[in-house]
């Protein structure tokens, strides 16, 4: 079974190692090895050093379309732009596609998918989501049909590296991401990861496949973790809950709905006790009820393994035909009401409480409980959980507080997951 392997990274050299290592197993698995063909590479010096010969490497794709013994293309190079023109190529020849390209498939899966249909051929991504952690294949193989009602999860490693540091170590967040950095779990530009954006991609895809429905990574609002402190961390703790990066997909009556947002998790969910850079899904479903993977969300090996299988996969199952999205539900903005957690940052002095707690009233929301803390320069942090709430409600009440002079900047507000 001849491969091409479009890219030389982190991800490719990975599965480069993966294959020689499991050359004898592959072989037995499928009846026949695994070749590496070809390997595109933007220069070579990369491709050598992974132990490709000149015949080996192309600049473009012209020699990996011109060969018919190539069956497969694995695209590890990233992005939308020459990836998705090599991928749209590979498919039009006839060749299974096998990508670990999250932007790609939460922004263009349908007309991917339509393209491998029209061609006869099998668009896999098992990589995009969760590295290492069979997702994909499972969601759309088996735990799609025992009606997921809810997904939701950590899926981004930076992040939960980064709050599992703040809880743990007390660290503040600028610290956090610094260690990150330094050990190489998030990038010299984190905004991917830190603003929500990567794990955004992913619960994009993730819904599609659960809800049988197109969701892109434009249907889902984002929202990071660089707000988050020490107090919100230490306030968490105090009342036995721990701040997550959650994505969350949610299928309700009129439509879906799908976020990224820092939430409190209660200590006794199996998510709270998810630290470092592993990730974790959680699914609700009618006829599966409760179901959670957990294992290591990025990585070149953990990663490659998946990459691996679906490169088995394409030469052991025939491509499915059928239309993955049977259902047209609109993706709804607003997700009902959530209980929240808020910090305001106000002047310590007689009726500024409740003016505070006016506002609020204002808006609809009722405050649950509230803790007042001394800082210094005459202010007073307050930490409150309201009542359950509309997030655009608690929004403009928060724009209205923050319009007031006794109310200060270092404002915070956080979503209880309560329904895990």
């Amino acid at each position: 079974m001849n491969i091409a392997i479009l890219g030389c990274g982190t991800v490719a050299s990975g599965v480069c190692r993966l294959i020689a290592k499991e050359r004898e197993g592959i072989a037995r698995a499928l009846g026949e090895p695994v070749v590496i063909r070809k390997i595109l590479a933007r220069t070579s010096a990369k491709a050598r050093a992974l132990g490709f010969g000149e015949e080996e490497i192309c600049s473009d794709m012209a020699p990996i379309l011109a060969d018919p013994t190539i069956s497969v293309v694995v695209e590890l190079i990233g992005g939308t732009g020459d990836a998705r023109t090599f991928v749209e190529q590979a498919l039009r020849s006839g060749k299974h596609v096998v990508t670990a390209n999250k932007d790609l498939i939460a922004l263009h899966y349908g007309e991917l998918l339509a393209l491998a249909r029209e061609n006869s051929v099998s668009l896999l991504f098992e990589a995009s989501v969760g590295g290492g952690i069979p997702l994909i294949e499972p969601l759309r193989q088996t735990l799609a049909l025992g009606g997921v009602r809810r997904i939701y999860g950590i899926l981004n490693g930076t992040t939960n590296f980064i709050l599992t540091r703040m809880a743990r170590d007390g660290m503040g967040y600028a610290d956090a991401l610094s260690l990150a950095q330094k050990l190489g779990y998030a990038e010299a530009d984190p905004r991917s990861d830190v603003d929500g954006l990567d794990a955004g991609r992913k619960i994009a895809i993730l819904a599609t496949l659960a809800f049988h429905s197109r969701v892109t990574f434009g249907d889902v609002a984002c929202e990071g973790i660089s707000a988050v402190t020490e107090t919100d961390v230490a306030f968490a703790a105090r009342t036995g809950r721990t701040i997550k990066l959650l994505g969350v997909a949610q299928r309700q009556e009129d439509g879906v709905t799908a976020y990224v947002r820092p939430a409190l998790v209660p200590n006794a969910h199996p998510l709270a006790s998810v630290s470092d850079a592993y990730n974790a899904v959680f699914l609700q479903g009618d006829a599966v009820g409760d179901v959670m993977l957990y294992g290591q969300g990025a990585g070149a090996m953990p990663t490659a393994n998946s990459v691996l299988s679906d490169i088995l996969r394409a030469a052991r199952t025939a491509p499915v035909h059928s239309d993955p999205f049977y259902e047209d539900l609109p993706v709804r903005d607003e997700g009902g009401e959530s209980v929240y957690y808020v910090r305001l940052l106000v002047q310590d002095r007689p009726k500024v409480l409740s003016g505070i707690a006016g506002v609020f009233g204002e808006y609809g929301i009722s405050l649950a409980s509230l803790v007042q803390e001394t800082r210094p320069g005459e202010r007073a942090e307050l930490m409150l959980f309201t009542h359950a709430a509309r997030e655009r409600d608690l929004r403009a009440a928060m724009e209205a507080l923050l319009a007031r002079g006794d109310v200060h900047g270092g404002c915070a507000m956080i979503c209880l997951e309560e329904k895990t």
